[in-house]
């Protein structure tokens, strides 16, 4: 809401119900918190994994997060890492959808319950 440089329609709309106030902010969102963000997106991706056992699934959940941070690290400055940043963002809104729409099941067999 507060790049009003990235997203004008957004930060127009966050301006007119009184978030206008974390235009100063925009800096530490962008250089602090989407990394972070990324990186929690990444690591809860690889240990979805371990609960279930969906490679495909769990590399898809983990290449969104990868591409955020190579472009927000590795090629920050570069004319084209805002196209990277929006695909890597996109890719995780989009598996983000997947993950509400259709949750992830068990992929391994369990004990049968003794009772």
């Amino acid at each position: 809401m507060g790049c009003a440089a990235c997203f004008p329609a957004i930060a127009s709309l966050g301006a007119a119900i009184g978030l206008g106030f974390l235009q100063e902010y925009e800096g530490l969102f962008i250089s602090k918190l989407l990394p972070l963000f990324a990186v929690v997106a990444l690591l809860a991706n690889a240990l979805g994994w371990l609960s279930h056992r969906q490679w495909y699934r769990s590399l898809l959940g983990m290449v969104g997060p990868a591409i955020v941070l190579a472009a927000m690290l590795l090629f920050f400055g570069n004319w084209w890492t805002a196209n990277l940043l929006y695909v890597g963002l996109a890719l995780m809104i989009g598996v983000s959808i997947w993950d509400l729409l259709s949750p992830a099941n068990r992929r391994c067999e369990l004990p049968p319950k003794h009772g």
